[in-house]
């Protein structure tokens, strides 16, 4: 999840097991250390982007993860609106690995309007039902509109907003007790 200006303020715990960067490290646009150099500009630009126009999108691009490996991701992401009047306030995302080796021949890419998310895979699938929730609903978006359930789009966005509050409610710190 994302904020309006694109600081990246939760992933799920699975990021630190996939690429050895702790959460804490990996906030605003720390994950960015993750990708293969080559991406890192590639993925920022298209984040820029889509933020500036408030719309879906995807991207593939390279991670390194903890054990030495680089490997390609489908990532994208669907805006999440909320009060007041219906205001942007950031991305709920996914991440989905698409091969279990780089390859040289690929170089990343990504487009902007429309999130379509590939099939999951084991590697990178949330162990956090809420997580699996937001991920399932985001996949729920990107097919919505292709047979006729567009009338269903503003409860499925109400859903996944609700579920992106769930989430930051869980990541917020505790209070301390007085």
């Amino acid at each position: 999840m994302t904020d309006a200006s694109g600081s990246l303020y939760h992933l799920s715990p699975e990021w630190t097991k996939l690429t050895g960067q702790e959460l804490v490290d990996a906030a605003g646009l720390g994950w960015l250390s993750c990708l293969h150099r080559d991406d890192q500009e590639i993925v920022k630009g298209l984040y820029a982007q889509a933020a500036a126009s408030v719309s879906e999108f995807s991207v593939r691009f390279r991670l390194h993860f903890a054990n030495g490996s680089t490997r390609w991701i489908g990532a994208g992401g669907v805006p999440s609106f909320g009060p007041p009047d219906h205001t942007f306030i950031g991305y709920l995302g996914s991440m989905i690995e698409l091969a279990p080796k780089s390859s040289d021949t690929m170089r990343a890419y990504g487009s902007i309007g429309r999130y379509l998310p590939p099939p999951t895979h084991s590697a990178t699938m949330s162990e956090d039902n809420l997580d699996q929730i937001a991920d399932h609903l985001i996949i729920a978006h990107s097919l919505m509109e292709l047979d006729g359930g567009k009338p269903a789009l503003p409860a499925l966005r109400q859903a996944m907003f609700e579920v992106g509050r769930a989430l930051a409610r869980k990541i917020q710190p505790k209070s301390k007790p007085n």
